[in-house]
């Protein structure tokens, strides 16, 4: 990548590319290298405010929420054309900014970005804003309102995807922008903002500040921010509820998981299990939706585990830009830090190592853990509670019966409810276990879910509200009620 798109000098505010207030950086640290490979300037509060202030005025002074759903599509469609051009550039920088393999990049980190605009333009076109209800001798209309100003917050993992699923559906709705990506992964924000800007999309719907913690509360609590549509780990969502309810402010958040893969006992272990570990292994596990339990039939357990061992054994790990490799490094030393301990732990309480377990000998450089099969999990332990956010896999026995009703209870038996899946060699029994489950999204023999087109979000901690589908504009809306005096009323 060049000079000019690894190290940056500005933010991305009211249409424009404005100096920041402060002197401070943030470094950007190759998680492969250990070494710097960019920075960004590091937003201070009164850089918040000047982007608050730019959506603001868009939104309260501006035509954006008062344009027609076809104009504004119009705008959708030329941001998702600049997007596509910029696809390359994206996968190469989150590459470089978070680690992401170059074999996942493309698919990982744009799949869903520029058709997430597309779908929305095409949604709007006919969306219904607004109905007539009449009841006998009275009527009104129903309006769908832009909630107004969306301070969105992002994390590393996926930075562009999640930056497309707030954006879209907010200009969708009529809503300016307000965009934080997180420290560890600020470059590829800076591709976002220049096809927002070579779209023409109008100044001050989308605006661009990177920073950390401090200026993430600010832009919570600015009161000119109307709804904050948060993803991240529980904990944090946890701070930025209790921050949103003291204001009554919206908010949606997608959070952290502990999914569940049920193989029932008529599975085809030999195809099944090493599809599991290489689904577990994508993005280096750094996966809210990962499925890091894998639930088995005790009868079939150990074969499961053979087959999971040496599955994992083979996947290619090192640096991320081979195109051969699969599984990268994590994004800091922290997160290396926090996936070891909770592995160490396990191993405490009597949790068997199958493989992996530590870092790849080959490897001396760069924040990497070897994919990692754990045996002997019961539900009760902490790696079987917790996120990891790493490349490690827990397998859970449970005990063998026609409608799986141990593996359903297991499954559920979490705080989380995201994802999750269900293999069988017979799909409309998996497809009923699935319906059995408590949570957000379930593939069928990884059959997953017709995203953008479906609703995306959790049960329980998993989160609040959907993104994706129609639900995803809607959490963008208002509704208003009008009551129509007669002359008004249609046909009266």
């Amino acid at each position: 990548m060049s000079e000019s798109q690894l190290y940056r000098r500005t933010f991305y505010i009211d249409g424009a590319w404005a100096e920041p207030a402060g002197t401070e950086t943030l470094d950007v640290i190759s998680p492969s290298t250990e070494a710097p490979v960019g920075g960004v300037p590091a937003a201070t509060t009164a850089d918040i405010d000047r982007a608050v202030a730019a959506a603001r005025a868009a939104f309260d002074d501006g035509p954006w929420p008062r344009t027609s759903p076809a104009e504004r599509a119009e705008v959708l469609t030329r941001a998702a054309a600049e997007l596509r051009k910029r696809e390359d550039e994206i996968a190469r920088v989150t590459t470089d900014e978070m680690g992401c393999a170059a074999s996942q990049s493309k698919a990982a980190q744009t799949g869903l970005v520029a058709v997430v605009f597309d779908y929305y333009a095409e949604l709007i076109r006919s969306y219904e804003f607004e109905r007539l209800v009449t009841a006998g001798p009275r009527a009104g209309i129903v309006t769908s309102e832009p909630v107004g100003v969306v301070g969105a917050i992002v994390p590393w993992n996926a930075p562009i995807t999640l930056a497309a699923w707030k954006t879209a559906p907010a200009l969708a709705a009529g809503c300016p922008v307000v965009l934080k990506p997180a420290p560890e992964s600020p470059l590829s924000a800076y591709v976002f903002a220049e096809a927002m800007e070579a779209a023409g999309v109008p100044a001050g719907l989308v605006n661009v500040v990177p920073g950390g913690r401090e200026v993430g509360e600010h832009l919570v609590t600015h009161p000119g921010v109307d709804k904050i549509a948060f993803t991240g780990s529980t904990a944090a969502g946890k701070r930025i509820m209790s921050l949103c309810g003291e204001q009554v402010k919206r908010v949606s958040l997608e959070l952290g998981g502990k999914s569940a893969s049920i193989l029932l006992d008529d599975a085809d272990l030999a195809t099944v299990v090493p599809t599991v570990v290489h689904g577990g292994m994508h993005l280096s596990g750094q996966v809210c939706g990962a499925h890091t339990r894998v639930l088995v039939p005790r009868s079939r357990y150990e074969e499961a585990l053979a087959i999971a061992g040496a599955a994992a054994d083979a996947e290619p790990v090192g640096d991320p830009h081979d195109p051969a490799v699969i599984v990268g490094p994590l994004v800091a030393e922290r997160q290396r830090a926090r996936v070891e301990g909770l592995i160490a732990g396990a191993v405490a309480d009597g949790v068997r190592v199958v493989a992996g377990g530590k870092r790849p000998a080959h490897l001396p450089k760069g924040w990497y853990v070897a994919p990692t099969i754990l045996g002997d999990v019961h539900n009760g332990l902490r790696i079987a509670r917790e996120e990891i956010f790493g490349p490690v896999l827990s397998f859970i026995p449970y005990e063998d019966s026609d409608d799986a009703a141990d593996a359903v209870r297991i499954a559920n038996d979490s705080d989380y409810g995201l994802s999750g899946g269900v293999w069988s060699g017979d799909p409309a029994r998996a497809l009923a276990v699935a319906r059995r489950l408590r949570t957000g999204s379930v593939a069928v023999n990884g059959s997953y879910p017709p995203f953008p087109l479906v609703p995306f979000g959790g049960f329980k901690q998993s989160g609040l509200g959907r993104e994706l589908g129609p639900e995803g504009l809607e959490g963008f809306l208002e509704k208003r009620s009008i009551g129509l005096p007669p002359a008004l009323v249609p046909g009266a």
